[in-house]
């Protein structure tokens, strides 16, 4: 969406709160032992203090209030009484919400607990390049060359990127125009950011493959050669300089 008004700006603002501060609560209650449900349980009661509803769910009747994916699935992983967490876990958490009209969205991958999987540096790679690739966003910059700049530094790094996976526009609803900004260069799209436009931009940060699949359960996603994903995004406001960060308070920098 384009900002137009200061209302608009506090409902976001308001509603960015609300998925940033579940998200980072969300990464401190993971532990060794708990179920992805149990996770995602908790995550869906700091929402509804904030009397904000899960994004997924209203918009797309996802089976979760929040997307938990853990081990080599990439995206879109349905919360579980199941799927146990375990020590060195690579995990990843996707939350968004529509709180009074306005959609925002974030996520982050981590490792849980020691890295004995060896894991962490695929997830340093994946926060580092979204600082780098937000950093260069403002009005008039071309999304490709956005893009162009986050294989370049996955490939710098000795990763790849996951091409059929992007962030978007957000705002009014959970996805909008722009409706891809990609992990590459994409020749196609001539579209160039917006100032006062509101986006999710998001890494997609792969060990080996380009591709991501649905499986069986039609949400989960894992890669077409393997691997793992590691995956970041922040909501943000584009600006004429650097953008303002709606969901900072995810600290997923810090």
């Amino acid at each position: 969406m384009l900002i137009t008004n200061e209302s608009e700006l506090a409902g976001m603002k308001k509603a960015s709160d609300a998925v940033a501060c579940a998200l980072k609560e969300m990464v401190l209650y993971s532990k060794p032992g708990i179920s992805t449900k149990e996770l995602d349980d908790y995550g869906a009661s700091i929402l509804k203090d904030f009397g904000a509803n899960s994004a997924p769910f209203v918009t797309y009747k996802f089976p979760g209030w929040t997307c938990i994916s853990v081990g080599n699935e990439f995206c879109h992983g349905i919360p579980s009484d199941k799927r146990i967490l375990q020590e060195g876990d690579l995990i990843n958490i996707d939350v968004s919400a529509e709180l009074d009209g306005f959609f925002s969205d974030n996520g982050a991958s981590f490792v849980l607990g020691e890295d004995i999987n060896q894991h962490q540096k695929l997830v340093d790679a994946s926060k580092q390049i979204l600082r780098i690739a937000i950093n260069n966003i403002k009005g008039g910059v071309k999304i490709s060359d956005v893009g162009h700049l986050i294989e370049t530094e996955a490939k710098k790094r000795g990763y790849k990127v996951i091409k059929n996976l992007t962030g978007h526009g957000v705002g009014r609803s959970l996805h909008e125009e722009p409706n891809e900004v990609a992990n590459y260069k994409d020749r196609f799209n001539m579209t160039r950011f917006k100032k006062n436009s509101v986006v999710a931009v998001e890494t997609f940060i792969s060990t080996t493959s380009t591709i991501a699949e649905t499986q069986s359960d039609g949400w989960t996603m894992i890669g077409n050669k393997g691997g793992f994903m590691a995956q970041h995004e922040h909501t943000i406001l584009v600006t004429d300089g650097v953008p303002i960060i709606l969901t900072e308070k995810n600290e997923i920098w810090s």
